[in-house]
């Protein structure tokens, strides 16, 4: 009996078989990779275009009024350009939005992963991110015209387009893809630290919040910055119940334009393409597009930071 060598062609139909394998996890790969590129190049694509436009708008505008200045009136005679007023808008109402998701998103999520029986679950969770369809114009006339007028009952002196509205209505949107994503890190947790923790007498309360949620805190962290991202980056709901007018406020029972509605507002087509007006719009994407990266970057460093304690 003889060995056979590597290169022996004594049997085609394997040598056939794992050339075709072969080739197909190649093709695979390839696509894959093609994809990555792909997404990769439309950011890099969609951040040389803000920049290139920003520019032209900057060799008019100089940087520090832009920054510094406390009057947003580009469609004005007396143009100011000042973008504390959209900033102002745009952190107040993510930050009355915040306020509502991510206590409620995380205390669902606790729920559903560690208390709630599975036939809860499986009925809740599905009606829960139902919400997250539901489309936003429709949140911004229910902030509109339920919302405010609730709120007004409580206070009398607040004015029919506000801030606060705006804001309570984008934190329940939120709430599903905070608590999707955090009850999906939470489930991902090994069963064994549960009953590691219920061997050493704790409660399932303490085991949540002791056990699970400091070994889930990477997801836990990755949907709040989603949460952030997805309120600083809402337009309709601020469109149709906030105001845009841009007051530079702090106070969330007085009217206000974010950034996004003041996007809204000039692409609607009223100024030409190449003015000055028209390129603010520019200006202000760039403006939203780094307060986003800076927050997922505050959250890529915290995740890190307690993936080393945890």
């Amino acid at each position: 009996m003889t060995a056979h060598s590597p290169a022996d062609t004594s049997h085609p139909g394997k040598l056939g078989y794992s050339y075709r394998r072969h080739l197909g996890e190649r093709l695979i790969e390839a696509i894959l990779f093609l994809m990555a590129f792909v997404s990769v190049m439309i950011t890099l694509a969609i951040v040389m275009m803000l920049v290139k436009e920003s520019v032209v708008f900057f060799e008019h505008v100089p940087l520090w009024d832009f920054l510094t200045d406390t009057q947003w009136t580009p469609l004005f005679d007396d143009a100011h350009y000042g973008i504390l007023p959209l900033i102002s808008g745009t952190a107040v109402s993510s930050a009355v939005a915040l306020l509502v998701a991510i206590p409620m998103g995380t205390i669902t999520a606790i729920y559903l992963s560690e208390f709630a029986p599975f036939t809860v679950r499986e009925v809740a969770k599905p009606f829960l991110e139902l919400l997250g369809g539901v489309p936003t114009v429709v949140y911004g006339y229910f902030a509109l015209l339920f919302v405010t007028p609730l709120l007004q009952v409580i206070f009398p002196e607040l004015p029919g387009f506000n801030l606060l509205s705006a804001g309570l209505v984008m934190g329940v949107m939120i709430i599903p893809y905070v608590s999707s994503m955090a009850e999906d890190a939470m489930r991902a947790v090994p069963m064994h630290l549960r009953e590691g923790s219920y061997a050493m007498g704790a409660t399932r309360l303490q085991t949540a919040l002791r056990v699970v949620m400091p070994a889930a805190i990477s997801g836990i962290a990755a949907a709040y910055i989603l949460g952030i991202s997805r309120a600083v980056g809402e337009t309709m709901v601020v469109a149709v119940a906030a105001g845009m007018q841009p007051n530079l406020t702090w106070n969330p029972m007085e009217p206000a334009a974010t950034i996004t509605a003041y996007i809204v507002q000039v692409s609607l087509g009223d100024l030409p393409h190449g003015s000055i007006g028209y390129q603010t719009i520019f200006a202000a994407g760039l403006t939203l597009l780094l307060l986003t990266l800076a927050f997922n970057v505050i959250g890529h460093l915290l995740r890190k930071r307690y993936r080393e304690i945890y």
